[in-house]
């Protein structure tokens, strides 16, 4: 009979264990895949789009902008170590750190050179103003 109990599906529920969440978050949120990369939102404020990222954490030294004809990339990387010792100098914890991730945003709609960002409160911020609309000119064709 034990041979026929499943170890996990997706109908059963597991026991909690926060330690899997938790390591399963940070692995989400420091893979360089799509869905490890930090969250973005667009609003388009008629004039200016508004990029902001969520970046919590971070330093603003370590957040890079780039801008490349029509692409803006973002890049952020984070280092880190704790160290716990106790009084005879030995571990009683030691943890280390290091991840990277950036994103690419076309920018061909964008006065590049007008592109002005913020970080607080671990949000960036770019305020993007748009290009004038190009209305093409009207003419009259000369028949030869």
């Amino acid at each position: 009979m034990f041979e026929l109990t499943p170890f996990t599906n997706g109908r059963m529920m597991d026991i909690y264990n926060p330690f899997r969440d938790l390591a399963e978050l940070e692995r989400k949120f420091f893979s360089g895949n799509p869905t490890g990369s930090f969250v973005t939102d667009i609003r388009d404020n008629g004039d200016a789009y508004v990029l902001e990222a969520d970046l919590p954490g971070m330093k603003k030294e370590d957040i890079h902008i780039d801008i490349d004809g029509d692409r803006l990339s973002i890049s952020a990387q984070r280092n880190s170590s704790r160290e716990e010792k106790d009084s005879e100098g030995n571990y009683i914890r030691c943890e280390r750190f290091s991840g990277s991730f950036s994103r690419s945003f076309n920018i061909s709609g964008i006065r590049a050179q007008d592109i002005t960002a913020a970080y607080t409160d671990g949000v960036l911020t770019l305020t993007m103003p748009k290009k004038d609309a190009e209305v093409p000119a009207s003419r009259r064709l000369e028949i030869q």
